[in-house]
């Protein structure tokens, strides 16, 4: 079973009916026991990085998310906000994030001859896939996927990027990190590529 954590955050319905779409079982849940026991984990996040870990580190879910991501090991996914909070804090805010993996949070900064590029980042774009990284299986860096930030993830180890994008210049759009991942846009809203991620989530022994 798949839990998408509900935290009182994030566009969890649309996660739910996508997992339903590919077939997979799924529920949506904020119950310490359902999380504890699930056989993956979905992060989702929108809106302001202080907001959501404030919501989380209130819910009293973050001591059950510890146990079962660093503890168990269990296959987890963050997704848009969600990826950012995996990561030690971000610009965005003051809170400390998850710190799940060695990385930060920046704003999109462009160079002088870039200025007209708007911020946030919205909208189709492509990602550069890293095949090493069973996540990305059998996606192509033609496929298309849903954005909508400000901010991105700065990895510590370059290793553990799974795909990037290019938006003024190179970031990382899929982070795998052994059994922990995330993606900078909304599978839930990207159609057949979208699809074929969550599947190879959902897929992942």
């Amino acid at each position: 079973m798949i839990v998408i954590v509900d935290y009182g955050i994030g566009n969890i319905a649309s996660i739910l009916n996508m997992l339903k779409r590919i077939g997979s079982q799924a529920k949506i849940s904020s119950s310490p026991d359902e999380i504890s026991a699930a056989d993956k984990l979905i992060l989702p996040g929108v809106g302001a990085f202080d907001t959501a870990m404030r919501h989380l580190n209130e819910s009293g879910l973050r001591e059950v998310l510890e146990k079962a991501v660093l503890e168990k090991k269990t296959p987890t996914i963050g997704l848009c906000l969600g990826m950012q909070l995996l990561t030690g804090g971000s610009e965005e805010g003051n809170l400390p994030g998850l710190g799940w993996i060695a990385a930060e949070t920046h704003r999109f900064r462009f160079p002088p001859e870039l200025v007209n590029l708007k911020v946030p980042h919205m909208g189709w774009n492509t990602v550069s896939i890293n095949p090493e990284k069973p996540l990305v299986f059998e996606l192509q860096d033609s496929s298309r996927f849903y954005f909508v930030h400000s901010y991105h993830v700065v990895l510590g180890d370059a290793c553990d990027a799974a795909a990037t994008t290019t938006y003024g210049y190179e970031f990382v759009s899929i982070v795998q990190k052994g059994h922990i991942m995330g993606t900078q846009f909304h599978p839930e809203k990207s159609h057949k590529f979208g699809m074929k991620l969550l599947r190879n989530f959902a897929e992942l022994p």
